[in-house]
């Protein structure tokens, strides 16, 4: 059907009103906590929602029904439902983290994750801790800002097909809106478009599967006659074969592990954590996070196999890469006003994603570097700064997913990027919280070394992404351990 003036007009009300919104939060900064943490006043529920909408992507949207629909030499690297395995070990992993990581966090009053680190260790760690989070950070955030242009080019190719390089005017747009409301609201304006923005991408994605049944020849039982001729509905896989991501073992040990090193160490995340009235509320917060997105990941998959089966009965899209399935079949197949609500919902979790990350990175740089280096710095100037910071950040994600055009499948490098270096800094963590007798020293070279062993194992081995997380803090714990023996630890560990 293409995409049609009413289409236009809902994306650019969606792009306009959610730039208004959060430019509204401005006026609620008096201080550079408030700009990074808030007032910890948000009911629990809505830091939840947040906290999915942040770690719901462009990648998720798009990728991951590109991975259902898509046709595999083994399932467990895809085309089946076997990446639901990996979502037990998302569950799993965030009642660890409300156990583990949380208490110390709140009984702190701490800012960033990384100041945790330096109550253990100094600042020396914290430093390193925080460096590896602004590389990984920065990496996978470019990669995501690229799937949103994905999107957008799809669009502006059915009515624009002459104008070269549409997917950097796509960066640039979706980059620069963003940024606009990051910059100007602060976390609190993160958290309340995410709320919005949940709500639009779950309200489309129902909408595209809604559409996708009443398409399909025999409708949801022509779905399911079709996937399952196709092996498409497999669900559990009990291979031992570490080369292949989505395993039983992988995902639930793999999975394990990357949430604690994504929900219990990352800034991104734990920053939504730290905006919670009390710890109680940022216990039940993350918990329920955790069944919210299974719910998604099975609705995104099975959108995944709907287009596979409706694609069956209708000649394909000429597309480069699976990643552009679903933006085609939206922009193309939906009826007009639909349309651009589905892309309006895509670009709801493209926002939401990078607004979280500006506002994270900023964080970090701020106040785990530029406020122990200066010192006593007053407070509306490390606010202004603040800001200029998370601009700054903008225009890097902007540069590099430029450059990631050249890598691959948007959700696999994503999540790749991301488990190399979370490898480390869980170690790092774990050490912190666990041990008696880890000092800086250790923790340092725990981290160094695992960073330097995980680039090594990723691009000279095989094995699958979802165990590089378990790898690299097993490195990390270990190294850090006996260099810590070595060199006689003294300090006393964080209480938890």
């Amino acid at each position: 059907m293409g995409f049609s003036t009413i289409d236009y007009i809902v994306l650019l009300v969606y792009l306009a009103g959610i730039t208004v919104f959060g430019m509204q939060f401005r006026k609620s900064h008096k201080s550079v906590k408030d700009y990074f943490v808030g007032a910890r006043n948000t009911h629990w529920f809505v830091i939840c929602v947040s906290i999915v909408a942040t770690e719901t992507s462009t990648l998720t949207l798009i990728g991951v029904p590109a991975l259902a629909y898509g046709r595999f030499a083994r399932p467990e690297q895809g085309g089946t439902l076997t990446y639901l395995q990996v979502l037990i070990g998302y569950v799993v992993g965030r009642f660890i983290i409300a156990r583990l990581f949380l208490p110390p966090y709140f009984r702190g009053e701490l800012l960033t994750a990384y100041a945790l680190l330096e109550q253990r260790f100094g600042s020396a760690t914290r430093h390193v801790a925080a460096s590896l989070f602004l590389v990984m950070r920065a990496l996978a955030e470019g990669v995501r800002v690229f799937a949103a242009s994905l999107v957008l080019s799809a669009v502006l190719a059915t009515s624009f097909p002459g104008i070269p390089h549409l997917w950097l005017w796509s960066i640039a747009l979706v980059g620069v809106l963003t940024l606009i409301y990051t910059f100007e609201g602060g976390i609190a304006a993160v958290i309340w478009t995410d709320l919005i923005q949940f709500v639009i991408y779950i309200g489309g994605s129902l909408l595209a599967a809604y559409e996708l049944v009443h398409l399909t020849p025999g409708g949801w039982r022509g779905i399911l006659e079709t996937a399952s001729a196709a092996g498409k509905l497999q669900l559990l896989s009990f291979s031992t074969d570490l080369t292949v991501p989505f395993t039983f073992w992988a995902g639930v040990i793999g999975g394990t592990f990357l949430t604690n090193a994504s929900h219990g160490t990352d800034q991104l995340l734990v920053q939504r954590l730290l905006t919670c009235r009390n710890l109680r509320d940022s216990q039940k917060a993350i918990i329920t996070s955790g069944f919210i997105v299974l719910l998604q990941f099975v609705l995104f998959l099975g959108i995944g196999i709907m287009l596979f089966a409706y694609y069956q009965s209708v000649p394909p899209p000429a597309i480069t890469t699976n990643d552009e399935i679903f933006p085609r079949f939206i922009v193309t197949t939906l009826p007009h006003g639909v349309s651009g609500l589905v892309i309006a919902a895509i670009f709801a979790a493209a926002m939401s994603n990078l607004s979280g990350s500006l506002n994270s990175l900023a964080s970090t740089t701020v106040i785990d570097f530029y406020q122990p280096l200066a010192g006593n710095v007053p407070d509306r100037q490390l606010l202004t700064l603040s800001r200029w910071c998370t601009a700054a950040w903008g225009i890097v994600l902007i540069l590099i997913a430029v450059v990631a055009r050249g890598w691959g499948s948007v959700f696999t490098a994503g999540l790749t990027v991301a488990s190399i270096v979370y490898g480390p800094m869980l170690g790092a963590f774990v050490l912190g919280v666990l041990t008696t007798r880890a000092n800086a020293t250790g923790v340092t070279a725990g981290m160094i070394v695992s960073a330097a062993s995980m680039l090594i194992i990723w691009w000279t081995t095989k094995l699958a992404w979802t165990w590089y997380v378990l790898v690299g803090s097993v490195i990390c714990w270990t190294v850090g351990y006996v260099v810590s023996l070595a060199t006689d630890a003294t300090r006393q560990p964080v209480q938890t």
